[in-house]
C-alpha cells in the first residue's frame, strides 16, 4: 500500500474490499469469507465481474455485530446466528441485546435429575416406604455409575 492509500480514509457508506474490512475489523480475510458461508441472510458482499468482493455498509455492521458476539461475548457461530435471528444486529451493535433471551439447552441428565426429584417428593407426600427405599436404591446406583464416567473422563483429559 503506498503511503498516499494508508493516509486517505474511505466514509463510512464507502464499499470495502475484504482486505480493507478485515483490516477494519482486526480479523483475517478468512474469517470473513467464512462467516460469509454461516451468515448468508446478514453478510451478502457484492461480487465484482473480476470475483472480488465489496463489502456494503450494512455487511460491515453485520460483520461487527457477529465479532462482537463471538470475539468479545465469547458465544459460539450457532449462538451468534440465534440472537441475529432474533434480536437485530441493531440490538447488538448499540449494546441492548439480551443473551439471557436464549433459553438453555435441556441435557438428558437434568431431566432425569428432575424426574427423580418429582418422584421423592410425590412418594414423600404418599407415605410409601418401600417403593421409595426402592427409588433411593437407584439413585445410589446412578450416582455411583456418574462417579465411574466422571473419573474414566478425568483419565482421558490427563
Amino acid at each position: 500500500m503506498t503511503a498516499l492509500k494508508s493516509r486517505i480514509e474511505k466514509s463510512s457508506a464507502a464499499f470495502r474490499s475484504i482486505g480493507e474490512a478485515a483490516s477494519e475489523l482486526g480479523l483475517e480475510t478468512h474469517v470473513l469469507r467464512y462467516w460469509e458461508t454461516r451468515f448468508p441472510k446478514d453478510v451478502r458482499p457484492v461480487k465484482r465481474p473480476d470475483g472480488r468482493r465489496m463489502f456494503r455498509p450494512e455487511d460491515m455492521d453485520a460483520l461487527r455485530a457477529i465479532r462482537a458476539l463471538v470475539h468479545e461475548r465469547g458465544m459460539t457461530l450457532k449462538g451468534a446466528k440465534t440472537i441475529l435471528a432474533e434480536q437485530g444486529i441493531e440490538a447488538v451493535l448499540n449494546g441492548s441485546v439480551k443473551l439471557g433471551a436464549v433459553e438453555p439447552p435441556t441435557s438428558p441428565a437434568r431431566e432425569l435429575q428432575e424426574s427423580v426429584a418429582r418422584a421423592f417428593g410425590a412418594l414423600e407426600a404418599s407415605g410409601d416406604a418401600p417403593r421409595k427405599e426402592r427409588l433411593e436404591g437407584a439413585l445410589r446406583e446412578l450416582s455411583d455409575i456418574k462417579s465411574r464416567i466422571d473419573a474414566l473422563r478425568a483419565r482421558r483429559v490427563a
